[in-house]
Order: C-alpha cells, then sequence, then structure tokens
C-alpha cells in the first residue's frame, strides 16, 4: 500500500488534499457571487421602479458614463475589503436608476411596452441560466475567449460613444445591439468559467462582472424587440 508522502515538519500529506481544498474555495466563490448577484439584481430593479415612479429624466451620456465608470472604478479599488460591498450596491443602484426612464419610455410610448419588458426579462434570465448551466455542467474551459471578448468590447464601446457624441449610429443599432447580445453572452461563458477554473477567486469582481452582461443583454433585447425606440 502507497505510503502518503512526510512533509519536513513530520506531517503527512494526504493524496487530493489540495484539490479538495480548491474545490471548496470555488464552490465558496461561486455560492458568493450568485448570493450576491442575486441581491443585487432586486436591488438595481428596484431602483429602477423608483425612477419610474419619481418619472426621472435620462441622465445624458456624460453623467451616466462618469457616474458608471467611477463607482466601477471605486468597487475595483475596494473589491478585497468590506467596502466593496457598499460600492456594488451603489454601482448597480446607479444602474437601476440609469435604466428607470428607459423602462417609462417603453411603457408609456411604446405599444405593449410592459409585455415587451417582461419578454426581454424573460429571454434575459433564460440566457443567463442557460449559459451558467452549460458552463457549471460540463465544466467547459472558455478562457480561449479572453482575447477576442476583449477586442470585441473595445469595438462595441468605440461604436456608443461614437453614436453619443460624433455620429447617428441609429440606423444601424439592430445590428449593434444583437452584436452586444452575442458578446455578453460569450462574457457569461468567460466570467464564470473562471470561477470554476480558479482564475476569479473575488466574487464582488465575478459579481460586477456578470451583473455587467445580464444588464446590457436586458437592455439590448429590449432594444431588439422595441425596434430600437429610445
Amino acid at each position: 500500500m502507497q505510503q502518503d508522502p512526510v512533509r519536513r515538519d513530520g506531517t503527512r500529506v494526504v493524496y487530493g488534499e489540495p484539490i479538495r481544498e480548491s474545490a471548496l474555495q470555488t464552490n465558496k466563490v461561486l455560492r458568493s457571487t450568485y448570493m450576491l448577484l442575486s441581491v443585487t439584481l432586486l436591488f438595481s430593479a428596484a431602483m429602477a421602479g423608483v425612477s419610474m415612479a419619481l418619472k426621472l429624466p435620462y441622465f445624458g451620456p456624460l453623467l451616466t458614463i462618469g457616474g458608471m465608470f467611477g463607482l466601477l472604478f471605486l468597487t475595483h479599488a475596494l473589491r478585497n475589503s468590506a467596502g466593496g460591498i457598499i460600492a456594488v450596491f451603489a454601482f448597480t443602484g446607479f444602474m437601476g436608476l440609469v435604466l428607470g426612464p428607459t423602462l417609462t419610455m417603453y411603457m408609456e410610448n411604446v405599444p405593449n411596452g410592459g409585455e415587451l419588458i417582461l419578454t426581454s426579462l424573460g429571454a434575459t434570465g433564460l440566457i443567463f441560466l442557460s449559459l451558467s448551466a452549460y458552463v457549471l455542467k460540463t465544466g467547459k474551459d472558455f478562457s480561449f475567449l479572453g482575447g477576442f471578448l476583449t477586442v470585441g468590447l473595445i469595438g462595441i464601446v468605440i461604436v456608443m460613444l461614437l453614436g453619443w457624441f460624433v455620429f447617428d449610429f441609429s440606423a444601424y443599432q439592430m445590428t449593434i445591439s444583437s452584436a452586444v447580445v452575442l458578446l455578453m453572452g460569450g462574457f457569461i461563458l468567460f466570467d464564470t468559467s473562471r470561477i470554476i477554473h480558479g482564475g476569479q477567486t473575488n466574487y464582488i469582481s465575478a459579481t460586477v462582472s456578470l451583473y455587467l452582461s445580464i444588464y446590457n443583454i436586458f437592455i439590448h433585447l429590449l432594444m431588439l424587440l422595441g425596434g430600437n425606440r429610445e
């Protein structure tokens, strides 16, 4: 019978111990991520409801971009402390407030606007659950998508900034929205894969990444179903 190796301090190493510890850590990060993600999504939805109830106007590109990237930077800086939790809620709450005016416009000005919102919400949930379940079930490593997704994200951000400040890309919005939905689906595969393979060990960062993918899928599905009525 093979003996367990002995460390220099005289204690024995149990075969498989590092693997079990790694699996426990991964499961902990996964549980914490999904728990925080669920709560922040509900909080963001509540803030969107507050924004709709108060009939807040559109925040405008400068305030939206400044607030979003400012809170993202704060969350990243505090991700290893308790303050990171507060920053996540500040970020997702702000994103909910930003979303409110768009939802109000669909509810008040688009035929069957409420139905479109619910359909987009349901489709977003189905996409997220399906992609996440696929990665968790198969254990497939999607790290190879990293470079492609990064280039795609940079391209989409540049196009959106140009659309806000320079050119009118409204004629191509359906194509852009379709590309965003596909890109965010890729990020869900990539981010979930990173968690289960140990590439992402910070649940706050993981939560923000998945939240942004879900948020963007919902918005752009709504644009696709509503025919880009913003």
